[in-house]
């Protein structure tokens, strides 16, 4: 009864040991991979597949997890390094690397340190592609100088299953003496764009002023013109209007209408004291008493109408039923009338006075 009893223990105890141990074993074979990466798979030492995001069983002491490769969008600082351009100035760069895992098993077993390699090819191209460059190129096509080391750097890492996404170059610092040297230049550009501008403003200015002046003078030229045609027009008015007048008043005289010569010559002889009168320097004129007989004169003109045109009495104009003109007044201012005015006032005393006795 005893050693019955021990066996049975002992293969309860064999029982439960299997048991424990398969247990085992299958927890060993439970994988479960995260999110973002990708796990090979070796057996006895080779690749056999590769395990998605999820969980996953393996054989166990058969299979085991190779090489754990993150998925995601890797970021590598590339540091400084001195770079010759192709014009012999040195300058210092560096920049950043943008990369991702595309297939697991080729970034795992096909390079050895995949990103130590992504960094010093990407070095390497650099100074290639920036040592081809004048240091006015490398300051001013950083654009350019990225899609060059991009397109490199990413046809040479393409067989490792690695896509390169971005390469940014991040700072560019030449030497501080060729750093001042392109700021004289960068200021004597400035200066030398600064006197074109300013002497084309000028010169634009100088245009612009001709190009008003030349207006002025053409509109000035037409003003001319059409004062001179408005003034020649007035002229041809006014004489035609002179010579109208004066037709009409040749028509009344030869009407036997002396009213009308008064008329004119006292017209003349009045605006010609006016144009004396109004002139705007000081004047003092001294008109001589013979002058005023032409006012006394104005009146005589009608006589000598009256003996130019016989045929007309002044019967005819009483028989036309038209008072005849009065005799035209005598002039104070006649010399003539005047003296003979004395004379007659003079004669009584003449008369009256005792004649002298004869010696």
């Amino acid at each position: 009864m005893g050693g019955g009893v021990m066996v049975a223990s002992g293969l309860t105890l064999f029982v439960i040991a299997l048991l424990i141990f398969a247990l085992a074993l299958v927890l060993l074979g439970v994988r479960t991979v995260p999110q973002g990466q990708e796990w090979t798979v070796e057996r006895f030492g080779r690749y056999t597949r590769t395990l998605q995001p999820g969980l996953h069983l393996l054989l166990p002491l058969i299979d085991r997890i190779g090489r754990k490769q993150s998925m995601m969008e890797t970021v590598l600082d590339v540091p400084s390094q001195e770079v010759i351009t192709r014009d012999n100035a040195m300058v210092t760069a560096d920049g950043v690397v943008f990369f991702q895992v595309i297939d697991a098993a080729k970034a795992s077993y096909e390079v050895n340190n995949l990103e130590l390699a992504i960094l010093n090819l990407t070095m390497t191209n650099t100074r290639t592609v920036m040592g081809s460059m004048d240091l006015d190129e490398l300051l001013s096509q950083r654009d350019q100088i990225n899609a060059r080391l991009l397109g490199v750097v990413d046809e040479a890492t393409s067989p490792w299953g690695v896509k390169v996404t971005r390469i940014e170059i991040r700072d560019i610092q030449p030497p501080r003496d060729l750093v001042d040297s392109m700021a004289r230049q960068m200021k004597a550009e400035r200066d030398r764009r600064a006197s074109i501008l300013e002497a084309e403003g000028q010169r634009q200015a100088a245009i612009l002023r001709a190009e008003g002046a030349k207006q002025a003078a053409i509109l000035q030229a037409e003003g001319r013109r059409e004062a001179a045609f408005r003034d020649a027009e007035a002229r041809e008015r006014s004489a035609q209007a002179e010579a109208e007048a004066t037709r009409l008043v040749s028509d009344a005289i030869a009407g036997g209408n002396v009213q009308a010569i008064n008329y004119f010559v006292a017209q003349r002889y009045v605006d010609a004291l006016t144009a004396v009168a109004a002139a705007p320097n000081q004047k003092v004129l001294f008109m001589p008493l013979e002058a005023a007989n032409v006012i006394g004169a104005i009146g005589g003109i009608a006589e000598i109408a009256r003996e130019a045109f016989p045929n007309r009495p002044a019967n005819q104009a009483a028989s036309s039923g038209t008072a005849a003109p009065p005799p035209a007044p005598r002039s104070p201012w006649n010399r003539d009338d005047r003296n003979r005015d004395d004379r007659n006032r003079d004669e009584p005393n003449r008369r009256d006075a005792p004649v002298p006795p004869e010696s």
